[in-house]
């Protein structure tokens, strides 16, 4: 097809829109953008757009032939190009005569043929299915209506590969070709529209004299030419909305293949394809590929070490890989500890002019200002996984509209990932890496700390009010004024998403000195600490505010903390010595503090751990000490978990009946404690009295009852969430129903005790649920499932440190392998 341009009226000059279409065409050519031609030329930038848009007249001839010199014409392309600078007012209608003759599309590396494909994209098999399907869903229907995909994603994710591999395997799909051109959009000079379409056009086979010069008209070209051919058309790295959306000319039977770094909300009806880092496996598979399965066999563990370390990115993946493969007596462990060192990691992931940091700062240097400062500022959260709210305090942002807008410009960057959870992020580990370097070498010192310090400050006084939704009634009258929270689930969700977070925060805020600050989150915690019974935070947290007692000087405060840790070691940790000398130790700290209300809890840890370790006290004396120090402080709450502790000791000597009574005294005051608000404490205060109430009952003889009992505390527990409780309540509730000869129902309370005791790291009580199952399937008569369920115990026992334990297992172990061997 050719255009026919015809004479415009009278007075005006018909010479100069044919020079600038020619010129255009020309530098299209030469590959050159207009500044790398007014480089070349000495001619002003501003001068070749005014005649490409035919603004200029009459260029002179000697702008002329420097543009002719930096465009390496011909004599006869010269000469045309001067006679076209010259305006001619007497030729009627004229046919522009044919511009200089087209290139081959194979021939242009910035748009045209598609490029290599990759030998190993390892990975995305599962991604490439869904661009098979999506095309096939296209072709298939009963009226093709083209379509438009986008492959969005992080930098260094392989978005440009996954692309140029669809398009090869798709390409039966479109008969009439495959186009590939290049938007540049990370760069600094994305590519303008009309260029674009431009160098469309002439793939399609219009020779440049006689493509329009306005982007409408070159767009409404592309649409007729495409309007019934099959083709695919790959968009690479496109900028943004604007320059995408004059590109869409593809016809019903075209497919366009859109890649960029941001997500391109604003493209209304096209499919989305997000890209991700790649699973462990194919992370290993990917370096096994570039560095050679021996050398990836014979350090399997450093391999995968390695993966982790680049983030299992795969732009990172490869240039390790690079490196290792250009570097074949290096061990691939090397290489990993290079990695190790985050101040080096950038840098190490370098493979000559190809390096993550560079790729990177192409998406960092789009960012407006205030998202380029939050990007920064977020790798001063501990983790890579955080709120708005955080963003608010690091940007000193009064309302979070003010966070928002940045962190959503962050995503649709492709800079932060939104996560499942609803309004927080993440932040992959590589970029996290680059946003500190930047913060270093961008801010302030006295910016990062300001930054640093408010984080901090939101983080502890945050978790702080969200343990106090735990306080039991007894201890509030009423929910926390000012409490950013709902109702204590809203704060228990709040404080396992952000536990790593807050509990560097305590310790970067016990480093500056607010060690009253750690000890009133550490008090608040010790009520939720039950319902999360991860026991590593727990001791990291009591043993970190113990140490800001100390700092202080304050005697109360270090009984406090220490009860609290003799707390950990014996009820999650099993480690019954240390927590009786660590309540020995809080005995201590109480008398020199006069605190009567620790020196009480001092002594029930002290007698719970010689209780857990098998040791029972010779007398009531110690409990009828404990009564009176709460009484004489005037604290009902610690009176009677010392009656409920008292009344389990009768129970185990062998006083039932006199156990019984004081249970019951118990139940009734646990019972109505929080009867007008309860709280997660109350309830679960309430549930361990009716726990420790149903193995008197057993003991007893009413089986039924202790089963009753023990059903009402696992559904409180189950109710509120208390780890804990719910391990012990599942056992022994597995335990009587055993006894009732319900053995398929034991089996499944005892199993789920042991899941939830490894989840929440109670040892020793996963150590008792492995054993009851393993008596348990002997009475099955499954040996097999009983020596494996003896040995899983057997290797926690050698974690726990407690010889009469592991010697005890050892001894079943040893008599179950002998009874094996006579059977």
């Amino acid at each position: 097809m050719w255009l026919v341009w015809r004479m415009p009226p009278p007075g005006l000059d018909q010479a100069s829109p044919a020079f600038g279409v020619l010129l255009k065409g020309y530098r299209v050519r030469a590959e050159l953008t207009q500044e790398q031609l007014s480089e070349g030329s000495g001619v002003s930038v501003r001068a070749i757009s005014d005649m490409e848009r035919g603004i200029a007249k009459n260029p002179q001839r000697r702008t002329v032939e420097s543009l002719a010199a930096t465009l390496r014409l011909t004599e006869d392309e010269l000469a045309y190009l001067r006679k076209s600078s010259k305006p001619s007012r007497d030729v009627p209608d004229p046919v522009l005569p044919p511009a200089p003759a087209p290139v081959r599309t194979a021939t242009l590396p910035t748009g045209g043929g598609l490029p290599p494909d990759l030998h190993d994209l390892t990975g995305r098999a599962t991604d490439l299915d869904a661009l098979r399907e999506f095309a096939a869903g296209l072709a298939g229907s009963r009226r093709w209506s083209g379509g438009v995909a986008i492959l969005s994603g992080p930098p260094g994710t392989g978005k440009t590969s996954l692309a140029v591999r669809a398009a090869y395997e798709l390409a039966g799909h479109f008969p009439d070709g495959q186009l590939f051109l290049k938007l540049r959009g990370m760069s600094p000079d994305p590519a303008e529209p009309t260029d674009v379409l431009h160098l469309l056009l002439r793939s399609l086979g219009i020779d440049s004299a006689h493509v329009p010069a306005e982007l409408d008209g070159q767009a409404a070209l592309c649409r007729s030419l495409l309007a019934e051919r099959a083709v695919l058309i790959v968009l690479d790295d496109a900028a943004d909305e604007a320059q995408v959306r004059p590109l869409l000319v593809g016809g019903r039977r075209c497919l366009t293949l859109v890649s960029s770094r941001h997500v391109l909300m604003g493209l209304t009806g096209a499919s989305r394809f997000s890209l991700g880092v790649l699973g462990q496996d194919d992370a290993v598979a990917l370096l096994e590929t570039i560095v050679g399965p021996a050398r990836v066999a014979a350090e399997r563990p450093a391999t995968a070490a390695l993966a982790e370390l680049c983030g299992r990115l795969p732009l990172a993946l490869r240039i390790a890989g690079n490196r290792l493969a250009s570097r074949p007596m290096w061990p691939i462990g090397r290489m990993m500890e290079q990695l190790r060192d985050g101040s080096r990691r950038l840098t190490t992931l370098t493979a000559g002019d190809l390096t993550i940091r560079g790729v990177f700062d192409l998406s960092y240097r789009q960012l407006s200002p205030s998202a380029a400062v939050l990007f920064r500022r977020l790798s001063l959260v501990p983790t890579g996984d955080f709120s708005a709210r955080a963003a608010m305090a690091l940007l000193d942002a009064d309302d979070e509209d003010e966070a928002t807008g940045p962190l959503e410009e962050l995503v649709d960057a492709s800079l932060l990932q939104p996560t499942q959870d609803d309004g927080r992020y993440q932040f992959h580990d590589l970029l996290r890496t680059f946003a500190t370097e930047l913060l270093a070498r961008e801010e302030t010192e006295q910016a990062v700390r300001s930054a640093e310090n408010r984080l901090v400050d939101w983080l502890v006084r945050t978790a702080t009010a969200a343990a106090r939704e735990f306080q039991p009634a007894s201890v509030r009258s009423a929910r926390p004024a000012g409490s950013p929270f709902r109702d204590h689930r809203d704060a228990e969700r709040w404080l396992q998403l952000e536990t790593s977070n807050w509990l560097v925060a305590a310790e970067r805020a016990a480093a500056d000195g607010a060690h009253r600050q750690v000890l009133d989150l550490s008090e608040a915690m010790h009520w939720y600490s039950e319902f999360d019974c991860t026991a590593d935070t727990w001791y990291t947290l009591f043993d970190l505010a113990r140490r800001s007692a100390t700092a202080i000087g304050s005697k109360r405060d270090e009984a406090l903390q220490r009860n609290f840790l003799a707390w950990v070691l014996s009820a999650l940790m099993g480690r019954t010595s240390e927590a009786a000398r660590m309540a020995e130790e809080a005995m201590a700290a109480a008398v020199e503090a006069g605190d009567l209300r620790e020196r009480g809890w001092a002594t029930l840890y002290l007698l719970s751990a010689e209780m857990g370790g098998g040791n029972l006290s010779p007398s009531v004396d110690a409990y009828d000490d404990a009564l009176r120090f709460f009484q004489e402080a005037g604290y009902p709450l610690g009176h009677y978990v010392a009656r409920c502790m008292r009344a389990v000791y009768w129970s185990r000597t062998g006083l039932v009946d006199e156990a019984a009574a004081e249970f019951s005294a118990c139940v009734d005051f646990f019972d109505t404690a929080g009867y007008v608000h309860p709280t997660p404490v109350d309830d679960n205060n309430y549930a361990h009295t009716l726990l420790f109430s149903s193995a008197n009952l057993k003991a007893l003889g009413d089986l039924d009852g202790a089963l009753a009992q023990s059903e009402q505390a696992l559904e409180l527990f189950r109710g509120r969430g208390a780890a804990l409780g719910l391990a012990r309540a599942l056992q022994a509730s597995g335990g009587y129903l055993r006894a009732r000869g319900e053995l398929d129902r034991a089996r499944e309370r005892l199993a789920e005790a042991q899941v939830v005791c490894a989840r929440t790291g109670q040892r020793k009580a996963e150590i008792d649920a492995l054993c009851e199952l393993a008596s348990l399937s002997d009475e099955l008569h499954e040996p097999e499932t009983a020596h494996g369920h003896r040995m899983r115990a057997l290797a926690l026992c050698e974690t726990l440190a407690d010889p009469a334990v592991v010697k005890r297992l050892r001894a079943e172990l040893a008599q179950h392998l002998d009874q094996r061997r006579q059977a």
